[in-house]
C-alpha cells in the first residue's frame, strides 16, 4: 500500500510552526532544522521508553553498584526496556516540565542518562551545541513543551518508520526551500519505493523464503528503502510472505540523515551498528569482503565527489588514478583483449560510482548472486565519449550482462527535482529468456502516473498502486510494445574511429608522403562512431565515402564507447500541421479579435 503522505501533512505543519513560534529571533532560519530535527528524533525516542521508564530506573539503581555493563539488563523485556536502547535519566521530556526552574541542567541530565547508541545520534545531530542557546534565550521550557503537545502523535506505535522517514525528508524540503539551500540529494517517494522493492523481490520470491539474506543501501538516508524493502519482503499478507532473516545494512554521510536512520533502526529493533558514518566512496564502512544479496538506493547525483576523489587519488584530476579495487576493472579494448582500467565518473557527478561500488558488494552467481535497484538520472546512459570513465562503467555492465532493464520514471516525481530519472535493475542471476539482453520501459506517459491536487515541493505526479502493477506487468511479460523495447547488449556498443582526409595544395591535389601516402589535414580530423554490430569498412562505404571520397580511417587511436540513448528509442514523430490548417485557424483568431474589438468601442 502506498504511505497516505496527505494525513501525515497536520503532524508536519504543527512542527514546522514550532520554529516560528519558539525560534524566531532566537535562531537564523537557515538553523531552524539544527534543533527541529534532533527534537523530533528525541521525542520519538522518549515516547517509545516512556512504557518502561520506570522498570528501566528500577534495575538501574538495583544493579549500578554491582555489574560494570548494564546493558544487557536494561534493555531486556523483563528488566529494561525492551528495546535496543534505554535512559536511565530520572526524567522524560514531560518531567523535565514538572521543574521549569532547573529546566536546562535537567536537560542535560536527561541526554546524558541515553545510552551509547543515542549519544551517537545526540552527537552526529550536534544537539549539545545547541543547549547554551536554549538556555541563554529561555526558550527550553516553550520548545519541550511544544513537542510534548498531544497533537505531535511522534511515537513508533502511531508513525512507522518509513512515515517518518517521509516526514523528515519533508521537513529538510522545507528548510531548504525557505533558505533557498540546494539540497544535493534527491529523497525517494515512498510509490518509487515499493516500485524497486517489488522488482528485487518478486522474480526471486520462490528462492527467498528461508535463509538468511543482507540488505544494504549505500546512500542510506532516512533508511526508508532499507525498512521498507524488509517490510515487503517479510509481510505475512503480502505478495512474497518470507519467513527468511533480513539484516539491513547502510551507510549516510550527512550528520543528521545518519542520525534519524540510525534512530528509526533502533526503533525497529535493527541492529544499530550496521547503519555506519561517513562517504561510502572514500571511507567504506564495512569489511571489504562483505556481500550483499539485495542492494537498493537512490544516491546523490549531479553533486561532486572531489572530497572522496582527494582522499582516493594517486594522480590528478586530469587523469585520476585510484588504487581501489571498486574502481579497477577489466573491459576490452579496441583488438577485444580485457585491459585493466581504472573507471571514474567526472567529478562533478558521481552516481556512477555508486553503481560500481555495488557491483563489487554483489555475491558470487554460485552463492545465489544478487539484485540491485538504482535510481539514477539521465545523464548516467550517455555522460561520456568512448573512452571515458563513464563509457568504461556502462561497457562493463553490458559486457558482463548484469543490466536487466532501466525504467523511466514520470517527470515531477521527486520532491526537489522535476528531471527525468531512471530505475537500474542489475542483476549475476538472469533468467535465460534475459540473458544478453536488455529491456527499456517508458513509463513516463501520463497513463502511468496521477496528478496531485497539491504538489510537494516540485513532486506534482504520483504512482498509484495499479501504476506499479503496470509497470511490474511490462517488466515480467518481457515482451516489445510501445512502452517496453528489448535489445541485445551490444545494440548499445559502439567503436570510435578516427577519420582522416588529405591536405591540398594551392592548387587542389592531394599532398602526398614519399610512399605515395595522402598526408592528412590536422584541422579536417574527425571521429565516426560505428554501431558495434556492423562491419566498420562496410559502415564506411556507405555513410562517409560518399561525402568524403578521398577520406579513410585508422584503426589506430580507434576507442570502444557503450551508451544507452533511451528517449531514441521511444520518440513519436509529430506531423507538422498543415499550412492551409494553420492559416485557416490564424483567419478565425483574426475575426474573433475583430469582433471583440467592435464590442469595445460600441
Amino acid at each position: 500500500m502506498n504511505l497516505d503522505t496527505q494525513s501525515l501533512q497536520p503532524i508536519i505543519n504543527f512542527i514546522w510552526t514550532v520554529a516560528d513560534d519558539v525560534l524566531i529571533n532566537k535562531y537564523l532560519e537557515n538553523q531552524y532544522q539544527d534543533v527541529i530535527l534532533p527534537m523530533t528524533v528525541l521525542r520519538r525516542l522518549d515516547l517509545a521508553l516512556e512504557p518502561s521508564k520506570d522498570q528501566v530506573l528500577l534495575t538501574h539503581n538495583e544493579f549500578k553498584s554491582k555489574i560494570d555493563n548494564l546493558s544487557g539488563l536494561l534493555t531486556s523485556k523483563d528488566h529494561g526496556s525492551g528495546l535496543a536502547f534505554y535512559n536511565t535519566s530520572p526524567y522524560t521530556m514531560k518531567r523535565l516540565l514538572a521543574d521549569p526552574k532547573n529546566i536546562d541542567a535537567n536537560l542535560l541530565d536527561y541526554l546524558n542518562g541515553f545510552s551509547e547508541n543515542v549519544q551517537d545520534i545526540i552527537s552526529k545531530f550536534k544537539f549539545r551545541n545547541q543547549l547554551e542557546t536554549f538556555e541563554n534565550t529561555g526558550i527550553t521550557f516553550s520548545l519541550i513543551e511544544k513537542f510534548c503537545n498531544p497533537k505531535v502523535e511522534l511515537g513508533p506505535d502511531k508513525i512507522s518508520p518509513m512515515a517518518m522517514g517521509y516526514m523528515f525528508e519533508d521537513l529538510i524540503r522545507r528548510f531548504n526551500e525557505k533558505t533557498n539551500a540546494a539540497a544535493g540529494r534527491h529523497f525517494t517517494p515512498r510509490e518509487i519505493i515499493e516500485l524497486m522493492t517489488h522488482l528485487v523481490y518478486l522474480p526471486v520470491k520462490d528462492k527467498i523464503q528461508q535463509g538468511t539474506y543482507l540488505v544494504y543501501d549505500p546512500c542510506a538516508g532516512s533508511g526508508a528503502m532499507l525498512t521498507q524493502s524488509k517490510r515487503f519482503a517479510t509481510d505475512p499478507d503480502g505478495k512474497v510472505k518470507s519467513q527468511a532473516t533480513f539484516h539491513l545494512y547502510g551507510q549516510e554521510n550527512t550528520g543528521e540523515m545518519y542520525a534519524v536512520c540510525k534512530s528509526d533502526m533502533l526503533l525497529k529493533n535493527e541492529d544499530p551498528d550496521k547503519i555506519k558514518f561517513g562517504s561510502t566512496l572514500s571511507e567504506y564502512g564495512f569489511e571489504p569482503d562483505l556481500k550483499f544479496n539485495f542492494m537498493l538506493t537512490n544516491p546523490p547525483y549531479g553533486t561532486s565527489w572531489k572530497e572522496d576523489i582527494g582522499k582516493l587519488n594517486v594522480g590528478t584530476e586530469k587523469k585520476i588514478s585510484i588504487v581501489d579495487r571498486r574502481f579497477n576493472l577489466p573491459i576490452k579494448n579496441f583488438k577485444g583483449e580485457l585491459e585493466e582500467t581504472c573507471l571514474t565518473s567526472r567529478s562533478n557527478d558521481g552516481q556512477l560510482m555508486f553503481i560500481l561500488h555495488m557491483l563489487s558488494k554483489m555475491k558470487d552467481s554460485k552463492d545465489g548472486g544478487s539484485r540491485i535497484a538504482s535510481v539514477q538520472n539521465g545523464s548516467a546512459l550517455f555522460t561520456g565519449d568512448a573512452g571515458s570513465g563513464e563509457s568504461g562503467i556502462r561497457q562493463y555492465i553490458l559486457e558482463n550482462d548484469l543490466l536487466e532493464c532501466i525504467i523511466q520514471l514520470p517527470n515531477d516525481i521527486f520532491y526537489n527535482t522535476g528531471i527525468a530519472t531512471f530505475i537500474w535493475i542489475i542483476s549475476n542471476v538472469k533468467e535465460e529468456q534475459r540473458k544478453g539482453k536488455v529491456q527499456l520501459i517508458n513509463a513516463s506517459s501520463d497513463s502511468f502516473f496521477k496528478r496531485m491536487r497539491r504538489s510537494l515541493g516540485d513532486k506534482k505526479v504520483e504512482l498509484l498502486d495499479s501504476h506499479i502493477q503496470d509497470i511490474q506487468n511490462l517488466y515480467f511479460n518481457f515482451e516489445e510494445n510501445e512502452n517496453s523495447k528489448i535489445f541485445d547488449n551490444e545494440d548499445f556498443g559502439f567503436y570510435q574511429i578516427p577519420v582522416f582526409q588529405p591536405q591540398r595544395d594551392e592548387d587542389g591535389n592531394i599532398i602526398r608522403d614519399k610512399k605515395g601516402n595522402s598526408k592528412s589535414d590536422a584541422s579536417l580530423k574527425d571521429t565516426e562512431n560505428v554501431p558495434m554490430k556492423e562491419d566498420i569498412q562496410t559502415y564506411f562505404d556507405k555513410e562517409v565515402t560518399p561525402y568524403l571520397p578521398a577520406a579513410w580511417y585508422e584503426t589506430k587511436g580507434a576507442k570502444v564507447g557503450y551508451e544507452i540513448p533511451f528517449t531514441k528509442f521511444f520518440y513519436q514523430h509529430t506531423s507538422i500541421r498543415d499550412l492551409s490548417e494553420i492559416e485557416n485557424d490564424i483567419l478565425q483568431l483574426e475575426k474573433e479579435t475583430e469582433g471583440l474589438l467592435n464590442e469595445i468601442i460600441d
